[in-house]
């Protein structure tokens, strides 16, 4: 008989101790390059073309815009952002859609984990357009058995009544479901609500160098979790 140490993963876990994996979906599955790209340069590329500023300026006068709104609704609202700064953000999305694409591993990851039966849910704080836009390019919604948006939660993972909330919609156990994401915010106000098993997704760019939780099991490539 198998020992049930022998079936732990190499991070300490067995699968037969998981039904429902959720995961985050920018930064854990797809490569948030294309959001760090998005957000941090084309947008304020195109604020200061329309409003004939410098590009320093209207990132300077985009990012104090991102953080009056940190941690709400509005922060990845795309129609509050075509509103706020005159600039429709869902075409914008969909016109470079080319660079959306997943982190390396993501995909055999999720297949790894539909062949274990596994109840697979991505939990995001993106807007509805954003994530139809993503699936689009990279079939995500075909890999998963749902993808839950904040907007139907009625709030960001960061927030303490997300988890209550969310649990209800989707009907995990939190003692036997197995939650990573790339936002230390997120993963904190799961881990007080008893997500029992969580992890860091520590490289969640191709783009930039990996940044391990020091509070977290980190991991650099989700398919370390397949044993």
């Amino acid at each position: 008989m198998t020992s049930h140490a022998s079936r732990l993963t190499p991070h300490g876990f067995a699968w037969d101790q998981i039904d429902d994996v959720l995961l985050d979906m920018d930064g854990t599955l797809l490569d948030r390059d294309f959001d760090n790209f998005f957000f941090e340069e084309e947008l304020p590329r195109r604020y200061a073309a329309l409003h004939r500023m410098t590009e320093p300026a209207a990132r300077a006068t985009l990012f104090a815009l991102y953080r009056s709104v940190e941690g709400e609704l509005a922060w990845t609202d795309l129609h509050y952002w075509t509103k706020t700064l005159g600039i429709d953000v869902v075409a914008l999305t969909q016109e470079l859609s080319g660079r959306i694409g997943y982190l390396p591993g993501a995909e055999a990851f999720l297949q790894a984990v539909r062949a274990k039966r596994k109840r697979v849910t991505v939990l995001t704080n993106a807007h509805a357009e954003g994530v139809a836009i993503k699936s689009k390019k990279t079939g995500i919604d075909k890999q998963v058995d749902r993808i839950v948006n904040a907007f139907e939660v009625g709030c960001l993972k960061m927030r303490p009544d997300y988890w209550p909330a969310c649990r209800k919609l989707v009907g995990f156990d939190p003692a036997r479901s197995l939650y990573i994401d790339d936002d230390e915010a997120c993963l904190e106000t799961a881990h007080a609500f008893g997500i029992r098993h969580i992890y860091h997704s520590a490289k969640s760019s191709t783009k930039l160098p990996p940044h391990p939780s020091s509070r977290y099991a980190p991991l650099e490539n989700l398919q370390a979790l397949i044993s």
